[in-house]
């Protein structure tokens, strides 16, 4: 064979085995320093196949065959060391030269696509390669090794993508999980993980997943996202952004509420590009993810007990602990249990402008939610005590909205004023109305200002010289308002 590249013995037409199930889950190991989607100059590429098209059986035979004899023609160990560009030529190589020994009869494009997926298999994450490539995907949900499902612009489509067998997918689960010092397997059959570009992975397996291993991945763009694009989505008005702007860079407390995939995250990674770049900065998530700009930034990650049921390290372990690291702000990625005690605890102690998301549907239900997280975590004490410390905590409630053509909005920009008895005040800054839809189906809307004129956080933003800024924001928003109406 060409290249004489890691050949454990000549391989001819009879070397290359028929497909079988043992053949096609033999497990690779990727070396770490795999980028998440490695390519061939893209001369050599092939177009993806339309999403509706369905590869015919006979393909995944002949691949499982050439795989097959790659696994026997080469050296992993040896593989390993190698560049991942050498290493993707390198296999071309050898499946070239094992595909003209068998004499398959296939086309360029055919043969290109061939060649890319089994290099995705051995280099990176297989058939999910070319959706991880793609930046215009924001979910891929994996159900069993013959149904992968992608949301593309609010809307979930199932594609072409398939699996050789559930065998492989799991092998593909368990290179995720084992980047980030993480297994999944029957004995631990649910895991939360990461990609290295901060995307979030989500993988349950047999016995629990009837069906085969599923994967859900929460994809994030390469391009992070900043206020002034959301501004061009729709997002939020541009008034709106510079308020959130205002209020990031006041130190304002502020807590970020939605539902599943409203875009708190992305929101979250917006709000922090306000802050100085001299201040220190504490992260503490359950899967790292947050991609914070700033030089000075401490990032932490809970871990999950071990086979003997040790040795894990919850969020609240975490915030409690960074409050000794000297932080100046502490973020934390999303807020689910008595963790938001000692959140609150470090924004009324001197933690000014920390931030958390939650999940609620309103504003209102976001210190609802707050409130049953305390209780839940065994603190004894009074309902009142309890909302006392949520209206001095936060100042701020941003909330987020995915609605249901697709598109997300952040329909309100709340502030907590006080206490009325017993019950927290707030008041609204902006609110976003839904007007109707369109012949397409798109829902239209706009984002209004409740003419508030000066915010409670009005003093605070005098104090950071925002003070000027957030007057001819708040003037400019009724302004557009006396326009649109």
């Amino acid at each position: 064979m060409s290249g004489g590249f890691g050949k454990r013995g000549a391989v001819g037409v009879d070397a290359i085995p028929a497909p079988s199930p043992a053949a096609a889950s033999v497990p690779v190991a990727a070396p770490r320093s795999v980028p998440i989607a490695p390519s061939a100059p893209s001369s050599t590429r092939a177009p993806a196949p339309p999403q509706d098209a369905r590869r015919p059986d006979s393909y995944y035979e002949t691949k499982s065959a050439i795989f097959s004899a790659l696994i026997e023609a080469i050296d992993l160990a040896q593989l390993a060391r190698l560049e991942p560009d050498s290493a993707r030529e390198e296999i071309r190589d050898i499946v070239n030269e094992i595909i003209s020994l068998k004499s398959l009869v296939m086309s360029i494009s055919e043969q290109e696509e061939l060649l890319d997926d089994i290099c995705n298999d051995v280099l990176g994450y297989g058939p999910l390669e070319p959706l991880l490539a793609r930046d215009d995907i924001a979910d891929i949900m994996v159900n069993g090794n013959d149904k992968t499902y992608i949301e593309v612009g609010g809307k979930i489509q199932l594609t072409n993508v398939r699996f050789r067998d559930n065998s492989q997918l799991l092998n593909i689960c368990q290179r995720i999980v084992s980047q980030v010092g993480r297994r999944v397997d029957e004995s631990s059959p649910i895991c939360d993980a990461r990609l290295p570009d901060g995307s979030r992975v989500n993988v349950i397996v047999g016995p629990l997943a009837l069906d085969g291993p599923t994967l859900t991945i929460r994809k994030f763009k390469r391009d992070k996202l900043t206020l002034e694009q959301m501004v061009k989505f729709g997002t939020v008005t541009a008034e709106g952004a510079e308020i959130l702007r205002i209020i990031g860079r006041s130190r304002c407390n502020t807590v970020i509420s939605g539902g599943t995939g409203s875009g708190k995250t992305t929101l979250l990674n917006c709000l922090t590009r306000a802050i100085d770049e001299d201040e220190r900065i504490i992260t503490c998530e359950d899967a790292a993810e947050l991609q914070l700009q700033q030089p000075h930034v401490v990032r932490l990650e809970t871990r999950p007990p071990n086979l003997e049921g040790e040795g894990q390290v919850t969020m609240r372990d975490l915030v409690r602990n960074c409050l000794r690291m000297r932080p100046e702000r502490i973020i934390v990625g999303e807020v689910r249990g008595p963790e938001a005690f000692d959140l609150l605890q470090a924004m009324n102690t001197g933690h000014d402008g920390s931030m958390g998301t939650l999940h609620a549907n309103s504003p209102r239900e976001a210190i609802a939610r707050m409130e049953s997280m305390i209780s839940m975590g065994g603190f004894s004490l009074p309902a009142r005590t309890i909302r006392e410390m949520i209206a001095t905590s936060v100042d701020v409630i941003v909330q987020t909205q995915r609605l249901r053509d697709g598109s997300r909005r952040i329909t309100h920009v709340t502030e907590v004023v006080g206490m009325e008895g017993d019950v927290v005040t707030t008041q609204d800054i902006f609110v976003f109305e839904i007007l109707g839809e369109d012949q397409n189906g798109r829902l239209i809307g706009r984002h209004r200002s409740t003419g508030i004129a000066r915010p409670r956080f009005w003093e605070r933003a005098r104090y950071f010289g925002e003070e000027a800024k957030l007057a001819a924001a708040l003037d400019a928003s009724e302004v557009a308002e006396e326009l649109r109406g």
